[in-house]
């Protein structure tokens, strides 16, 4: 069967997903395929319970929803053409009434500082009818911005919900808000997650773009975090630290948004941050000043400014990597790393830092590295190394750091063969992957090995062991 080319994201689609954090769309498979694939869920969990990260080959039909041309061009838009399909996939089944709590997901078990820049995203595909009564995912829009749960109440008049036919998915940004609404019918409710992971930073827009300024794309009722989306959505341009020094402001206004960002609540603190970065070197020293203040939440907020505020931010952030403040250290190399080629000269100091005592500092670092720098030889040898760290958490970033840096990364496959023992189900995946994006004969030799020797039989059960 011929593939059918990506459906990409219009401009109007493209902007309503960064500013909402979300987007409904839908599949066009026949109403038979929906049905043959909720008997198959049916059977399987009333058998064998939930499959977990084994339901894309225990259910082989799955396959074919990732491979539909409105999936592949949401996640291409999104993403980039070369995204990655993440080891951990799940299938959530709702059958009560009573709301799930809201929450953000974690990225398996790390409390990682999120991203307002979207490296990841979630596909969360439900292939029954599924009416509001029956307990759509709900999520918060705008929320994807926002760490804090800036919300009193359980139910949110602002609140959307993924409800709709069989074949309706909701693409979201990794880091919204969400929950399961009541399943008021008592019926079966299957939600399938699946998480994809970019791999490469953008250089130009990868969805149906004719606009280039976000300003101009039709859509323009008020929302919250405009200079957030506004960033964001440059950035998918390829456009890196488009805010820097776009509106220089004098001292008093320097100050007064320097007091938002202390005072405001998250909000209102994130937009000034914002506003900094693009307020000059004057700007640039109030969110320094921010980020190693001893304050966790407005270090936490200063470093999304520092991200967006350009090569005048990376002396300073490069100084505050030898500090003795971990969280100051933390965020300035988060800022860094999306900084990107801005902060070359800060890669060598970065890969010093997996030998920190703090576990966060090192997982943080060996995500940066992967990100940072187009030179292989500058962060190769360090994310080698991080494959063998204590720490789970940065044994298997290092993984996907090297998923990120690809064929440069040759040199890493000895050392990839090795940590195929590992006893975490995501090091060895992600080593996997590692050796599917470096591509070397060598790297597929070893690749093709492990998976022969790990092959799973999708149709083997309980029920039917041979």
């Amino acid at each position: 069967m011929t593939q059918r080319q990506p459906l990409l994201l219009t401009d109007e689609q493209m902007k309503s997903f960064i500013v909402n954090g979300f987007l409904i769309l839908k599949t066009d498979f026949p109403k038979e395929f929906h049905e043959r694939l909720v008997g198959q869920l049916n059977e399987i969990y009333d058998k064998e319970g939930n499959p977990g990260n084994n339901i894309l080959p225990r259910i082989r039909d799955l396959q074919r929803v990732f491979e539909h041309p409105v999936v592949t061009g949401a996640l291409t838009s999104v993403l980039g053409q070369n995204y990655l399909l993440h080891t951990h996939r799940h299938g959530h089944y709702n059958a009560v009434p009573k709301p799930g709590a809201w929450h953000k997901d974690s990225y398996w078990g790390y409390d990682r500082l999120r991203n307002h820049h979207p490296w990841w995203a979630m596909i969360m595909y439900f292939p029954q009818d599924t009416p509001q009564e029956l307990g759509p995912t709900g999520v918060l829009p705008g929320t994807q911005f926002e760490d804090g749960r800036n919300f009193a109440s359980d139910e949110m008049e602002e609140e959307a919900t993924a409800k709709g036919e069989a074949g309706t998915f909701a693409l979201i940004h990794y880091d919204i808000w969400h929950r399961s609404t009541p399943n008021l019918l008592g019926n079966p409710r299957f939600m399938l997650k699946f998480e994809f992971m970019r791999t490469q930073a953008p250089t130009a827009p990868s969805w149906d773009n004719r606009t280039a300024d976000f300003a101009q794309v039709a859509g323009g009722e008020p929302f919250a975090h405009r200079e957030i989306a506004e960033d964001v959505w440059n950035w998918l341009s390829g456009r890196t630290a488009s805010r820097a020094g776009t509106k220089p402001g004098d001292a008093a206004s320097v100050e007064a948004l320097a007091a938002r960002l202390k005072e405001s609540k998250e909000p209102d603190a994130l937009a000034a941050a914002y506003d900094l970065a693009a307020s000059g070197p004057a700007g640039i020293e109030a969110l320094l000043a921010a980020l190693s203040g001893g304050y966790k939440k407005r270090a936490r907020i200063a470093s999304y400014g520092l991200s967006t505020a350009g090569a005048d931010a990376v002396p300073g952030l490069t100084a505050l990597l030898g500090s003795e403040d971990e969280t100051a250290v933390n965020n300035a190399v988060f800022a860094l790393s999306e900084l990107r080629g801005f902060a070359d000269s800060a890669v060598p100091r970065v890969a010093a830092l997996l030998d920190h005592p703090a576990a966060e500092v090192r997982r943080t670092a060996v995500e940066a590295l992967g990100i940072m720098s187009a030179d292989a030889g500058a962060v190769v040898p360090a994310l080698v190394k991080a494959l063998s760290d204590a720490d789970t958490q940065v044994r298997f970033t290092a993984g996907l750091s090297l998923v990120r840096v690809g064929p440069g990364a040759a040199d890493a496959v000895p050392a990839l063969a090795g940590v195929l023992e590992d006893g975490n189900r995501y090091v060895r995946g992600h080593a996997l992957e590692a050796l599917r994006a470096i591509g070397t004969p060598e790297a597929h030799e070893v690749l093709m090995h492990e998976l022969f020797n790990t092959r799973w039989c999708s149709d083997t059960t309980p029920a039917s062991t041979f």
